[in-house]
């Protein structure tokens, strides 16, 4: 029952009260007519008056039924956000909560020993000042593109400093968070350093004497295609030592790039990329092949998902030092 419905009420169980102050003056015959017809009113405006107030009891009920419901939620959400708080600040990896400009709202423990500075110090701070001088424009491009997707995790290494240390080589993984409306509230950003980890795959690498290049070769414009940064370098790193030029980059839409710029003598891709892989790569040269009249040749390569990163790297040059021989025999 709402107040309106109460008070209006009242003023009807008032208002048949002071008719009554009426009966007095009504003829004999019309006082017994008069005062039955008043009674009614009234008893019926009191049994309305009584439905109104177990309908408002029963509001009451329910309240108190929703109001016990929201304090259990309410605890819940107390106990996950306490539980949220200790895996934030005691998670092995740094992790930080920045603003779509890319200021430091939040940062657990383990970002202020990657940094080496008090954890107070990094609210309020720019991420980039972290990061070295010679990749805050690369790393203002990537927060800038990331901030345009809707939701999409986008890893990248980079390269990062801490304070009084060496800079070291940083594996960030960072994520878009939405309110109901679609607004960037803040992004999720996980940071490892990875720098022993690239020190043990280099000394794990196969000595590149071991493969031979013939040097008919020097000269031929390679265009390689590879997300993974060990491959790209190391890969490259071979080739050129044999004379032969590369072109490296890390996606199709990059390669799809390159092409407009130059014509490769051959084009050799990895399968397995994100967002779009091997695969397309090829389908698309194809259809520029039929359109521009070209023919260049185009080879795939992969590792099986299972083999470690120096494995992997060692069957995708076995498959290269295969191709580049088909092509010495071609020539």
């Amino acid at each position: 029952m709402s107040e309106e419905e109460f008070t209006r009420l009242i003023q009807v169980i008032r208002q048949q009260i002071e008719e009554l102050d009426g009966y007095t003056k009504l003829p004999p015959t019309q006082r017994s007519e008069f005062l039955s017809e008043a009674i009614a009113n009234i008893v019926s405006s009191i049994d309305n008056f009584q439905l109104l107030q177990e309908q408002m009891q029963a509001s009451l009920e329910v309240m108190e039924i929703i109001q016990e419901e929201l304090l259990e939620q309410n605890e819940y959400l107390a106990k996950q956000r306490e539980r949220y708080c200790e895996l934030f600040e005691f998670a092995p990896d740094a992790y930080l909560l920045i603003s779509p400009q890319g200021i430091i709202l939040e940062a657990n423990g383990a970002a202020a020993g990657l940094f080496n500075v008090l954890q107070n110090f990094l609210i309020g701070k720019p991420l980039v000042t972290f990061v070295a001088e010679t990749e805050r424009s690369v790393f203002h491009t990537k927060l800038k593109q990331l901030c345009e997707l809707y939701s999409s995790t986008q890893e990248w290494e980079i390269l990062m400093c801490s304070r009084a240390a060496q800079p070291f080589d940083a594996s960030l993984s960072v994520a878009p968070v939405r309110d109901s409306r679609g607004s960037l509230v803040y992004l999720r950003v996980t940071i490892r350093d990875v720098t022993k980890y690239k020190q043990a795959n280099l000394q794990q690498r196969p000595a590149a004497a071991t493969v031979e290049v013939p040097h008919s070769l020097d000269g031929l414009q390679v265009l390689f295609v590879d997300d993974q940064i060990d491959a790209r370098e190391f890969i490259t790193l071979v080739l050129e030592q044999q004379g032969i030029s590369v072109t490296a980059v890390t996606s199709v839409s990059e390669a799809l790039e390159a092409l407009e710029q130059t014509r490769p003598d051959v084009i050799i891709s990895d399968i397995r990329m994100p967002d779009e892989d091997g695969y397309a790569l090829i389908r698309k040269i194809k259809a520029l092949e039929a359109e521009k009249g070209w023919q260049i040749p185009t080879a795939a390569l992969t590792a099986y998902p299972s083999e470690n990163s120096a494995q992997a790297i060692q069957y995708k040059l076995v498959f290269i030092r295969t191709c580049i021989n088909l092509l010495r025999q071609r020539s």
